[in-house]
């Protein structure tokens, strides 16, 4: 079995409070995009995750997905998961967590678990606050601290083109030094008319990442990667969770491609939007 986890981007980023278990209530439209991890899954007497990956296997978000799901069901089973990477990591791309949205998907089918995918995004939560948006609509409004998921239609594809630094931004410090939390909100209604759209007057109004407040002083070379996007045809740019990558947005895929010989040396992936299948 082979499964593809999606990155994704925040089209806005909204931080609107500190919870008593320290982490952040957040409101965010998220939205996967095509760049893919791989994940293969065969059949094992134990549990094993391979990958190029140089962390501990303890803190790999593919094992522990795999052996909360034993934990909570009693399985006896074991699996053998391969994971190849493309998703470049501490990037504001969620990679991590779609990898262990992909895994407990995955393994409640090569274990014929038969769980339900709201008790599977319930089991997500515990790993990581994105891990439940993987598990739905290609779109959807995430808040709380990203166990709620609203799924929202999504209809129109935008190409993208995503610079990544030569800087990797830990999410827990980016929190953990942001001290203005937001007060005011986006219509999310009109947000997701303004995308369907395509008005992006409107859109760059409500492309907001709070989070640049902290991020962008301590590197100044996003703010100049969101200018240069715009330069270069963007419609408009902005940096992803909490970094360091930045996506620009473009009417055609062509003026993409165009604008990526503006960043020789740095990590570029031109992808596009995932929208709902009809």
């Amino acid at each position: 079995m082979i499964l593809e986890a999606a990155a994704k981007i925040n089209w806005f980023l909204k931080v609107v409070g500190k919870r008593d278990d320290g982490y952040h209530d957040i409101v965010s439209p998220m939205q996967r995009i095509g760049l893919f991890d791989t994940l293969s899954f065969e059949a094992a007497d134990g549990l094993d995750v391979v990958s190029d990956l140089d962390i501990p296997v303890g803190d790999n978000l593919v094992f522990r997905a795999a052996l909360l799901l034993k934990e909570v069901t009693g399985c006896a089973s074991g699996a053998r998961i391969t994971l190849v990477k493309n998703i470049p990591s501490q990037a504001g791309l969620g990679g991590g967590s779609s990898d262990a949205a992909a895994t407990l998907i995955g393994l409640n089918s090569l274990w014929g678990l038969g769980l339900s995918n709201r008790t599977l995004q319930e089991l997500g939560a515990r790993i990581g606050s994105d891990v439940p948006f993987f598990m739905g609509s290609p779109m959807a409004l995430v808040e709380g601290r990203g166990d709620r998921v609203t799924p929202l239609r999504s209809v129109r594809s935008f190409p993208l083109l995503l610079v990544k630094p030569l800087i990797s931004v830990s999410t827990p410090w980016a929190y953990g030094r942001l001290r203005i939390l937001t007060k005011n909100s986006i219509d999310i209604k009109l947000f997701c008319q303004a995308l369907d759209a395509g008005d992006f007057p409107a859109l760059r109004q409500m492309a907001v990442n709070d989070l640049e407040q902290v991020v962008i002083p301590e590197h100044p070379e996003i703010a100049q990667i969101k200018s240069r996007l715009r330069e270069c045809g963007a419609e408009l740019s902005l940096m992803s969770g909490s970094g360091s990558v930045v996506f620009g947005v473009f009417r055609t895929r062509d003026e993409a491609r165009r604008a990526s010989k503006a960043f020789d040396g740095r990590e570029v992936y031109l992808t596009d939007t995932i929208v709902d299948r009809e």
